[in-house]
């Protein structure tokens, strides 16, 4: 028996809903948010091996924020000025490419 256009949309459909749902949460994509005061970023286009990790930090959410929802720690960005710093310069250098 042959399948109408109607009935395989729908089994698509189906199928990538039961996928979706079986998908683990480590591999759903989670909404970006300001890296933690202890972790290293990821490493960035340009050499940063001599600023501190506040800067690289502070650096890393500014450069995310500028092609997705802005990426910044409002509390750390109003008192540590590496992290203002970088987080600045982030924004700056990486929305001129």
């Amino acid at each position: 028996m042959l399948m109408s256009t109607v009935h395989r949309v729908a089994l698509a459909a189906l199928v990538a809903t039961v996928l979706a749902a079986c998908t683990p949460a480590y591999m759903k994509p989670e909404q970006p948010g300001p890296l933690p005061p202890n972790t290293e970023p990821p490493p960035p286009p340009i050499n940063l091996s001599g600023f501190p990790l506040p800067y690289r930090q502070g650096y890393a959410d500014g450069c995310a924020s500028v092609d997705g929802p802005e990426r910044k720690d409002a509390a750390r960005f109003a008192s540590d000025g590496n992290y203002r710093t970088g987080w600045t310069d982030g924004v700056s250098l990486c929305r001129k490419k």
